[in-house]
């Protein structure tokens, strides 16, 4: 597989060459020129529709960024991918994350595991010993169940959430709560984590007596007293372990069956990405784009805004999705990279976002480009979401404003649009993304499914502990 430097590609100069050719041009004069754009620009996927014409690219630009990623090789690095090859080259694992929602074809300790994840989740949720279920975790083990907990909770168990060594943290978590009536699930592959461990002695010391754990440190977990253990492998990063045993708090928030559809949504896009020929790959097309806008069009930075209040925590979970996957400056081969690679990703809620930092976006002096997520069965954010990739691009023509009611457009966005979000929609959309940033990840030449770059604070914080 290929892992030389992008920039040595005939692609990579070619695309470079070719932007040149787009710093004059503007959304208002493509789309006016071709009123064709919106429905030649969008491609289906299971569930959802992506609309990229109001991205800065025409037909050879989508046909050079397809031959950058034939360069690439990524077809195979894709099919390694979903075989469970070592592609997490400095660690020597597979990323197999896709095999936690292979269903019938999933391994058979994935199979069991999340027979033991039904069988807990549901007589959680039936037996009401418990009335409150809190998770201790942090990074992936916490941003993954949260998401789900928060989009598509029922309310039928109260589920709640702290990752913060911060004591205030566990203390709102905790809020009305009584320990004979709560269960910790403490959720570390190595059952170490500074963050996690001090949150569940503050939780014995708090008088709780009932422990899950989520973990590969079996024999650590039982030690500290957990009643049940579930699996971690290695071979499942943690920003990509919400389908595994790492979502049961998930689970009992939003019901098995809800969980099992989340599955099954994940499962329809590796099917989507493994088969989709590359014009119609939506994964893929999200991942050249995002390369296009990077690397050749100059963006720094991309904002993720989910017309949904129930999404409205998706752009904290992609935030460590895409850049601890691709936040990287060397390459695989331990070459220092010379091009940009991960943009910084941050976003927000709309309509929220609208009345916050939509003004930058608008009138401010960088074009961010911009994913907008529109759920199509309520109109009024329908409206709303639409409306605003729309004036991002077209911006206003009449002269006669005043400069600072002026928009000058020709900022950059794409719209996903789903008919509806429930819990298959949500697993098509977070399995969207991770594929996105795997497919970057080969472009880029780097390794996605390390994170080096969190240790170094955390072995510091130690040392400066050690001496007090």
């Amino acid at each position: 597989m290929n892992t030389a430097p992008p920039t040595r590609c005939k692609s990579w100069a070619d695309l470079a060459h070719h932007a040149e050719s787009w710093r004059g041009a503007h959304l208002r004069d493509l789309f006016a020129a071709d009123p064709a754009r919106a429905t030649q620009f969008a491609v289906e996927a299971p569930g959802l529709r992506y609309d990229y014409s109001r991205q800065r690219l025409g037909a050879m630009t989508l046909r050079l960024l397809s031959r950058l990623a034939a360069e690439r090789g990524l077809p195979e690095w894709r099919d390694a991918l979903l075989s469970g090859k070592p592609v997490n080259s400095t660690e020597n694992r597979a990323a197999w994350h896709t095999a936690l929602r292979a269903g019938e074809h999933a391994p058979s300790q994935v199979k069991e595991t999340l027979e033991r994840v039904k069988a807990l989740s549901e007589k959680l949720r039936a037996d009401r010993r418990y009335r409150r279920i809190v998770n201790l975790g942090t990074g992936g083990s916490d941003l993954g169940p949260r998401l789900l907990a928060d989009a598509l909770g029922d309310g039928a168990l109260e589920v709640r959430f702290a990752a913060n060594v911060d004591p205030r943290d566990l203390a709102r978590a905790l809020e009305g709560a009584r320990p004979e009536e709560t269960l910790f699930i403490v959720v570390s592959k190595t059952f170490t984590t500074q963050e996690t461990m001090a949150n569940a002695e503050a939780a014995k010391r708090w008088g709780a007596k009932a422990f899950h754990a989520v973990t590969s440190n079996t024999e650590a977990a039982k030690r500290f007293g957990a009643h049940e253990v579930l699996p971690m492998w290695d071979w499942v990063g943690g920003r990509f372990s919400v389908w595994s045993a790492v979502g049961l708090a998930a689970a009992c928030a939003m019901g098995f069956g809800n969980f099992e559809q989340f599955l099954a949504g994940g499962r329809d896009i590796d099917r989507h990405f493994a088969e989709a020929p590359p014009e119609k790959n939506v994964p893929l097309l999200m991942a050249l784009i995002g390369l296009w806008n990077t690397n050749f069009l100059g963006a720094a930075t991309h904002a993720v805004l989910p017309y949904s209040n129930a999404l409205r925590l998706l752009p904290a979970y992609l935030q460590q999705l895409e850049m601890e996957s691709n936040g990287k400056r060397v390459d695989r081969e331990g070459r220092e990279v010379d091009y940009a690679t991960a943009p910084v990703l941050w976003g927000a809620e709309g309509t929220v976002s609208q009345h916050s930092f939509h003004q930058l976006l608008h009138q401010g002096t960088q074009a961010v480009p911009c994913d907008f997520i529109d759920i199509r069965s309520d109109d009024i954010l329908s409206a709303n979401a639409r409306a605003q990739a729309d004036a991002l691009a077209f911006g206003t023509q009449d002269r006669g404003l005043p400069a600072h009611k002026q928009y000058p457009g020709n900022r950059p966005s794409g719209v996903l649009f789903l008919e509806r979000l429930d819990a298959r929609n949500l697993g098509r959309l977070v399995a969207l993304y991770e594929h996105k940033v795997f497919a970057q990840g080969v472009l880029w030449n780097i390794n996605s499914f390390d994170q080096w770059g969190v240790e170094l604070g955390k072995k510091l914080a130690n040392k400066i502990l050690s001496r007090r």
